[in-house]
C-alpha cells in the first residue's frame, strides 16, 4: 500500500506545470524560470500596466508602479505585499 502512495505522489507532482520528480541542480534552476507565455499575459495589479523581467533579480518590474514583484520558485508573487519599492536600491 505504501509504493502505491508513493507512486500516486510521483504521478501528481508530473501533472503540476513546473514539478518534477528528482532531477539535478539544472533542471531545479530550469524549474525556477517563469514560463514567457505565463509573463506576457501578467500585468501590474495596480496600474494595470505591462511588467518587464529582470533575469538577474528575478523579478518583475512595474515601472508605473515603481515595484518589483519577486519570483520565487517560478511563481511571480502579484501581491503588493511582497514587492520591493523600485527607490528602494
Amino acid at each position: 500500500m505504501t509504493d502505491d502512495k508513493a507512486t500516486d505522489d510521483d504521478a501528481s507532482d508530473q501533472r503540476r506545470p513546473g514539478c518534477k520528480a528528482g532531477g539535478n541542480d539544472e533542471t531545479a534552476v530550469a524549474d525556477e524560470l517563469p514560463d514567457p507565455q505565463l509573463l506576457s499575459l501578467l500585468v501590474c495589479p495596480i496600474t494595470k500596466t505591462r511588467l518587464t523581467y529582470d533575469r538577474s533579480k528575478s523579478e518583475l518590474i512595474s515601472k508605473a508602479a515603481a515595484l518589483a514583484f519577486p519570483i520565487r520558485n517560478g511563481v511571480p508573487l502579484m501581491i503588493v505585499e511582497a514587492a520591493r519599492r523600485l527607490d528602494d536600491d
